[in-house]
């Protein structure tokens, strides 16, 4: 088989979450330990550090291994879903897993994994941990698929765990309050493992603590450190030098020197004036969850030096291949696409948008089936013209259901087919100074990303 066939088969042949949802979902650790067994338990040859949680796990997970590449490791790092390519969950000092390798995993052993019938995401977190070990990585940084407890990344020992946020996804898995949200996702926590919790709720801090203390962990809340104090939105930034910033950081610029980005200067003690590329409000909370993770992990041995946190923030994305969030993708008009997908993230993508500036709010939007769509809806600006749509998997949501939802909440647009045909019908009926805004889920995104050239983005 190519690479094309073997994906497909494996499209085909194990239920992947990303595509149909609830039927891939396989709970317990059966078939994990099976194929942990089989291969060997690579995990055990290098180090890892694993983060859970509702939102904020992918970039804090990529910004992370920014940091320990900067610092000199070989780094390893699984994330999913992926947005364009299967390799994106993949990959090593920001390089993907090879289409070779992909192949021959497969080839080598269908004849062992094909009568445990695993999950896709059971039989990838196998791949990505072979992979990382025949590789002979330094460390891998695990992002964990679903909750915690019973996803198949919890295998691993890890130095360090993080756990950004709980908030309502996946209810049907992890429960219907927060508390059993929590629970799921505290089941990462291992026994003398430190672990990081970004924020909490009334309902949510019990329980980590309860579970800290079951197996001595030692817990840090870093809401409660609060090492971030404050963080100023910069327009452009050329090789640490400033235009259209704060006055603070007005000095002249030759705009040839590099490509201009924006992002925030994060003010905290240790890191004055951090340059942090991503943008988005909800970064400032991923921020102050790894500013709390950074001394545990020198505690802990790694040789991270505060070069190597400037370097990790201020080149993540080129550093890691991260994609899809607030990512700017044209200007005249802006188009800025989001991967948030749940009620908490897209809260933070409204207030986001509150501090945009434009002439009028485009907004191309589509859903999976199984979130809280109507939640999602009431949040959304009314004085947008809306383009309704869905994405190329079959959890997607009926662009024609979508917009009734969006009617009751005073929602006013069309239906198209296809994320392209919505984006294009956007393009052509904004002026320069309007915006567009592109997100819902993250295979809009991902159906997005992979016609960018068609729509001629950057």
């Amino acid at each position: 088989m190519n690479y094309q066939e073997t994906l497909d088969y494996l499209y085909n042949s194990v239920p992947m979450f990303q595509q149909v949802g609830s039927s891939a979902y396989k709970e317990g650790l059966e078939n994990t330990h099976a194929l942990d067994e089989y291969l060997g338990h690579p995990h055990t040859t290098f180090q890892s550090i694993h983060i859970a949680g509702t939102n904020g796990k992918g970039s804090c997970s990529h910004t992370l291994a920014a940091i320990l590449q900067s610092a000199g490791y070989k780094v390893g790092l699984y994330t999913s879903p992926h947005l364009v390519d299967f390799r994106e969950r993949i990959r090593i000092n920001g390089e993907t897993i090879s289409q070779e390798y992909v192949i021959r995993f497969v080839e080598s052993h269908r004849s062992f994994f094909e009568p445990l019938h695993p999950s896709f995401f059971e039989l990838t977190t196998a791949m990505a941990f072979r992979y990382f070990a025949d590789r002979h990585i330094d460390v891998a940084v695990i992002e964990v698929g679903l909750g915690g407890r019973l996803d198949c990344t919890n295998i691993i020992h890890p130095d360090l765990s993080i756990i950004t946020n709980i908030s309502f996804d996946h209810m049907q898995f992890l429960g219907n309050t927060l508390a059993k949200i929590a629970t799921e996702k505290a089941g990462i926590i291992k026994k003398g493992v430190p672990v990081i919790i970004g924020e909490t709720t009334e309902e949510t801090k019990p329980v980590f603590l309860q579970k800290a203390q079951e197996v001595e962990a030692p817990i840090i809340f870093a809401e409660e450190e609060q090492r971030l104090k404050g963080a100023t939105k910069f327009k452009t930034c050329t090789n640490r030098k400033w235009t259209e910033c704060p006055e603070k950081h007005s000095s002249a610029v030759q705009a040839e020197e590099a490509e201009a980005v924006s992002g925030w200067i994060y003010e905290n003690e240790t890191y004055p004036e951090l340059e942090g590329v991503l943008g988005g409000s909800y970064q400032l909370k991923n921020t102050n969850t790894l500013l709390s993770a950074l001394p545990i992990l020198r505690k802990s041995g790694y040789k991270i030096s505060d070069n190597d946190v400037r370097n990790g923030f201020r080149q993540v994305d080129q550093m890691t291949g991260l994609q899809g969030r607030w990512q700017k993708l044209r200007n005249s008009p802006t188009i800025i696409c989001d991967t948030g997908h749940n009620v908490a993230g897209i809260s933070y993508i409204v207030e986001q948008l509150k501090q945009m500036k434009y002439e009028r709010l485009h907004i191309v939007i589509g859903m999976v089936n199984d979130k809280d769509v109507s939640g999602v809806v009431a949040l959304l600006p009314k004085n947008a013209v809306y383009y309704f749509t869905k994405a190329s998997v079959k959890r997607a949501l009926s662009e024609t259901l979508l917009q009734q939802i969006g009617a009751s909440a005073g929602l006013q647009g069309k239906t198209y087919p296809d994320v392209q045909s919505a984006v294009k019908a956007a393009q052509e009926k904004s002026l320069p100074e309007d915006l567009i805004f592109v997100g819902g889920s993250s295979f809009i995104v991902a159906d997005l990303l992979s016609c960018r050239d068609t729509l001629d983005l950057d």
